[in-house]
């Protein structure tokens, strides 16, 4: 694709993009089933706090083992990055098996492998056992190149992957596209997705059948660990064996994680095709920032049709704020492969916690009680690594041994992973460097309706967001994690931190760790 045509298809798609619906496939297609806040106090032999993939599956897993839970979220079910997902379900690690051994070994590169398939076929049961109707299938995953990168990188992978264990990956002439010629790939076979919101949904019901508890829009204000552990939603307070702390990014400690991952922003399009014009599978590119794509069967009326999901284009979080022209290009990348593509039908983008070594956090919360554990990283593999986290925090839980209790350890540390530390914690230290400058903006008087921006006022900064009926809403513009300035999303209308990736809604409050406090008003 040449330069300009990339830029009039970019100028020329805009408006489609546009009249998309700003929020995830899944989220305008099912709802979930409600729950009360938490109004008393309790003792469990768990508490989870965070109601999405890796929450609702540790409390699925226990319930079924006999274990007396609650779950708390101060959102809906699902309501966090869960609900932003791909729902790729796959084997094939983001990083990539080559990379995943150089760091892990070759042991460690089969247990990531085994882990994540394991993930993939719990999943299957549990549809199975619950007769849950979330659209499960298994399919072909394909690996292939961006155009003019080297043959050689298939040729590695190939032979890690056979490494980790992955006998059945093959190299293959193409994907199998009408359309354009990605020429050499790896078939990934019986990999799987599914409708991530109509799987959870199936799996609070089961929670709640099974005896367990669960409550939403309970915002969880303080854990400690002990004998018992003790968890604050306001004047109530949860008391617990054990408390699991499931929120994507651990939300009860500074420093002891989130110096070993970075959050990054991702995009996604999800454009209508004719049913039937694109094969059934899961695609993964090897480009920088890389590509993922599948497809999503969708009722409309009497009838379906089908929604090719295209995400990539990725950043650090809170350090760039052109998402508009972000999904104008994935549309371009997607229309220039898939020229049947007729319209733009939903546009969203979610965070991402990269760990250092490709591989989740799972286990217990490093300097913390024994009996506080955490599940996060999900380095891109969202759905499965949720998954492994209920498998094996269950099983730790429980007093069981298992294979990937070390492979998953918190607080593991790697010699293999000192520059990729130096670096993103270099990235962060420069972060610190906005409070030196000048705000966005000169007067409140220059922030249009629906849009945010930052404004200094003294020797501090206020983030100010002024509503589509004119009316201002100023917060501090300090992250009240660690302290530095967050920075406006304009496409999700959000206050992101450049630092650890915290995430405020417009008006302030919390929506995403490490920080669990709103910003406080401005002055």
């Amino acid at each position: 694709m040449g330069v300009a045509f990339g830029r009039e298809t970019a100028m020329a798609t805009a408006s489609l993009i546009d009249s998309a619906k700003r929020e995830p496939l899944w989220t305008a297609t099912k709802k979930m089933p409600p729950f009360p806040p938490l109004q008393e106090d309790l003792h469990a032999d768990v508490c989870i706090v965070g109601a999405g993939i890796a929450g609702l599956t540790t409390a699925y897993l226990l319930t079924q083992a006999g274990s007396r839970v609650v779950v708390l979220d101060d959102g809906p079910l699902a309501g966090g990055m869960t609900s932003a997902t791909t729902a790729h379900l796959s084997n094939a690690i983001d990083d990539g098996s080559f990379e995943i051994e150089r760091i892990h070994g070759q042991e460690g590169a089969r247990l990531a492998a085994a882990s994540h398939t394991a993930a993939i076929d719990r999943i299957e049961a549990i549809v199975q056992k619950e007769e849950i109707q979330c659209d499960f299938e298994r399919l072909n995953g394909y690996l292939f190149l961006p155009p003019g990168e080297s043959h050689e990188v298939l040729d590695r992978e190939l032979a890690a992957a056979h490494s980790a264990g992955l006998s059945d990956v093959e190299k293959i002439a193409r994907v199998p596209w009408r359309d354009f010629d990605t020429g050499p790939c790896l078939r990934f076979p019986n990999q799987g997705q599914f409708h991530p919101l109509k799987y959870l949904a199936g799996l609070a019901q089961s929670i709640d059948k099974g005896g367990g508890r669960l409550f939403t829009r309970s915002h969880v204000d303080e854990i400690q660990g002990g004998d018992p552990a003790r968890i604050r939603v306001g004047s109530h307070k949860v008391t617990a064996k054990a408390v699991v702390v499931a929120t994507n990014v651990p939300v009860n400690d500074l420093l002891a994680i989130h110096t070993k991952q970075a959050p990054y922003m991702t995009y996604v399009i999800g454009a209508r095709v004719p049913r039937g014009s694109v094969p059934k599978a899961l695609y993964w590119d090897t480009d920088d920032p890389y590509h993922y794509v599948r497809l999503q069967s969708v009722a409309s009326g009497s009838h379906e049709h089908e929604i090719l999901i295209v995400g990539g284009e990725d950043h650090k979080s809170g350090q760039a704020d052109d998402a508009d022209e972000r999904h104008a290009r994935l549309e371009a990348w997607s229309r220039d492969r898939f020229p049947m593509i007729e319209q733009i039908e939903f546009v969203w983008g979610g965070q991402v916690m990269e760990t250092l070594d490709g591989l989740a956090f799972i286990g217990r919360n490093p300097l913390d009680a024994d009996n506080v554990f955490v599940a996060t990283g999900d380095s891109g593999m969202g759905m499965t690594h949720g998954t492994i986290a209920g498998i094996l925090l269950t099983d730790l839980i429980r007093g069981r041994e298992n294979p990937w209790a070390k492979l998953y350890d918190p607080s593991r540390k790697s010699l293999r992973t000192l520059a990729t530390f130096a670096k993103e914690n270099l990235n962060v230290a420069a972060q610190y460097g906005a409070w030196l400058t000048a705000g966005e903006v000169d007067s409140v008087a220059e922030i249009v309706p629906g849009s945010g921006a930052i404004l200094r006022r003294g020797l501090t900064k206020v983030a100010v967001y002024r509503d589509d009926q004119g009316q201002l809403h100023e917060r501090s513009a300090v992250c009240t994690h660690l302290g530095c300035v967050v920075q406006w999303n304009p496409a999700e209308k959000t206050w992101d931190c450049p630092c650890h990736g915290s995430r405020f809604n417009k008006t302030g409050q919390p929506i995403n760790g490490p920080a669990n406090s709103e910003l406080p008003l401005g002055s």
